[in-house]
């Protein structure tokens, strides 16, 4: 007796008899539904094949980036992490970077001295050996960069999900907008035919009530994919946002001329105190051979005239 009544089920026979016996208005809101539901799993398909490669991406990117000390390290190594987000913001900040560290430069004296001091740490070692730096002004500058590009990855991470979205909030409505259109046509064909049995009832009701499923068949996978996406995205939009911040403060550590104004003027003065000392002895050593040459054609002078 299950069996008997599980087999229209299984063979589809009840989902192709609503849909025949389906209103005109019925079947243009299944059509809405199909449109949303392509939509909607061409957004899964891609969104979830976009999420795996940037999560694998990002993980040997973190890697790759936590094993060296230096800023510009990857971009040097010409290591690429293509798939991973935080690789796009990383060689965004480091073009920029480079950009200005070879238009702007700042030439400031190294500080390492020859028996490196144990307690400082590899990266203090690297800060204190880099004689070419960038001004505050430059540093200004990249950080702008990569707070454009860090929003330009997270948009990128969320595009298409209002999508997902809108077949989660709207698909059950828009089938529910069909079911009681459907279900109005047919009481209203039933006061007009003035009969009211189950048998003409049944046709009507079936029909309507189809577009009530297909609008819980698109929203409820898109449901699922949607909240199993959104939670990925927000995971990779704050390793995104923690990185943005640590790679900042290392190139401010590392490349950025952050020494007080004295000793810039000090430095100022000893190059400036340099070039004058260079200055007075080329001039000094001029003078010298200038006068030698006059003591020895002093005598020559001298005896012609005698």
């Amino acid at each position: 007796m299950l069996s008997h009544h599980l087999s229209p089920i299984l063979a589809n026979n009840a989902l192709k008899f609503a849909f025949q016996t389906a209103t005109p208005e019925g079947k243009m809101t299944m059509s809405a539904l199909a449109v949303l539901s392509l939509f909607s799993w061409t957004i899964i398909i891609t969104k979830a094949r976009q999420l795996t490669i940037a999560r694998k991406w990002s993980k040997r990117f973190y890697e790759a980036f936590n094993a060296t000390h230096d800023p510009m390290g990857i971009k040097r190594a010409n290591q690429e992490f293509e798939g991973a987000p935080a690789y796009q913001l990383y060689i965004r900040g480091a073009d920029e970077l480079d950009y200005h560290l070879k238009n702007n430069p700042v030439r400031v004296r190294s500080f390492v001295k020859t028996n490196p001091d144990p307690n400082l740490g590899q990266t203090d070692q690297l800060a204190r050996s880099t004689t070419v730096k960038v001004t505050q002004a430059s540093y200004e500058a990249i950080k702008v960069v990569m707070e454009e590009s860090a929003s330009a990855e997270a948009m990128a991470l969320e595009k298409g999900m209002i999508v997902l979205s809108t077949a989660v909030a709207g698909g059950p409505f828009i089938g529910l907008l069909g079911t009681v259109w459907g279900v109005m046509e047919t009481f209203a064909g039933i006061a007009t035919a003035g009969s009211a049995s189950l048998t003409a009832m049944a046709p009507g009701v079936a029909g309507a009530l189809i577009c009530t499923v297909i609008g819980l068949l698109v929203a409820i996978p898109a449901m699922f994919s949607y909240n199993f996406m959104v939670t990925t995205i927000r995971h990779l939009t704050q390793e995104l946002d923690t990185f943005s911040a640590r790679y900042v403060n290392q190139i401010e550590h590392q490349y950025v001329d952050n020494r007080p104004i004295s000793e810039d003027i000090k430095e100022a003065n000893e190059s400036l105190g340099n070039r004058i000392g260079a200055s007075n002895e080329l001039l000094a050593t001029r003078i010298v051979a200038a006068i030698r040459e006059e003591n020895a054609a002093a005598p020559a002078a001298y005896g012609a005239r005698e």
